[in-house]
């Protein structure tokens, strides 16, 4: 009898834990909705740009997430981003300023790793800041400038990852990469699955074509409560006089009508990211935006939360 309430009580304490009340929950945050070149883009002439270069509220910084336990106080970011800056800054207003517990890549595309520079002694100046990298990845910043210096001079320390092996980053927050296919020329390229003590999420911001996986996006959507998707083009033609089957996103309008007889319960869990400054489902209120939200669908908006 005393060792069957034993059992009880430690089986209750342990789910009065995993019930962590929602102001101490560890959450993700998301610090940019932006396709590599952000929201205006250089060089951009078109009305998307020059609009939003006359109106700040119209700023979109590059796709980054970050994950936040305001219990250890423990902060790690998914992505270094060209916008690392002001989002590591964007960070500071919502929780303690307490450095980073770490970098988490998804690949070696230049909105997706450059912002490392920051942490260098010209920047930062930072310290063993631990950066998690794929194989390829972590070749790649080992062997090449600038990125090896920030190794020498232990600016950032280097910690590997393997597919589908989970990374326990603290007792609430877990993460596990998987790879997923892409134009793959100097890194391999992975999305997550995020998990808390109550909620998990995945995050693809790029893919090739679903139909080049060997998963089921589908399945992956299943077994989580948010999906942040790769949204970067709307449709086909949206990039005059280019080939756009050389830069093979899936186009948003694919992914809705993919996913389009899943049940709105579904359907309610992903949320496009990663748009491309063309992409007219950027601009809110317009068309594009209304046909994804008419559908069950969301666009990742910054500074949303979600507690995990």
């Amino acid at each position: 009898m005393l060792i069957s309430s034993l059992i009880l009580f430690f089986a209750l304490a342990c789910h009065v834990a995993l019930e962590a009340p929602a102001e101490t929950a560890p959450y993700l945050v998301i610090l940019g909705v932006a396709q590599d070149g952000g929201l205006p883009h250089a060089g951009c002439q078109k009305n998307c740009c020059r609009e939003a270069w006359k109106n700040p509220k119209l700023h979109r910084r590059v796709s980054c997430l970050a994950l936040v336990d305001p219990v250890s106080s423990e902060r790690w970011m998914i992505d270094a981003t060209p916008d690392f800056k002001s989002q590591l800054r964007a960070l500071e207003k919502i929780t303690p300023p307490s450095g980073l517990s770490g970098i988490i890549l998804t690949h070696g595309h230049i909105g997706h790793y450059t912002g490392l520079m920051q942490l260098g002694r010209e920047v930062i100046g930072a310290t063993d800041v631990p950066v998690y990298a794929m194989p390829r990845m972590m070749d790649f910043l080992s062997r090449n400038g600038p990125w090896d210096q920030l190794v020498r001079l232990k600016n950032i320390a280097l910690r590997p990852m393997q597919n589908d092996v989970l990374i326990i980053l603290n007792s609430r927050l877990q993460i596990t990469p998987f790879l997923v296919p892409h134009r793959d020329e100097y890194t391999e390229t992975v999305g997550f699955r995020i998990s808390g003590p109550r909620k998990s999420a995945v995050f693809i911001p790029d893919i090739d074509k679903w139909e080049k996986w060997d998963r089921r996006i589908e399945e992956v959507i299943a077994g989580v409560e948010v999906a942040y998707v790769d949204g970067t083009f709307y449709a086909d033609g949206e990039i005059s006089g280019r080939n756009m089957a050389e830069i093979p996103h899936p186009f948003i309008v694919e992914t809705m009508a993919r996913f389009a007889s899943l049940p709105m319960t579904e359907k309610s869990k992903v949320r496009f990211i990663h748009l491309n400054h063309t992409n007219p489902a950027l601009r809110a209120g317009s068309p594009a935006a209304r046909a994804i939200e008419q559908s069950g669908f969301r666009i990742a908006v910054e500074g949303e939360r979600v507690g995990l």
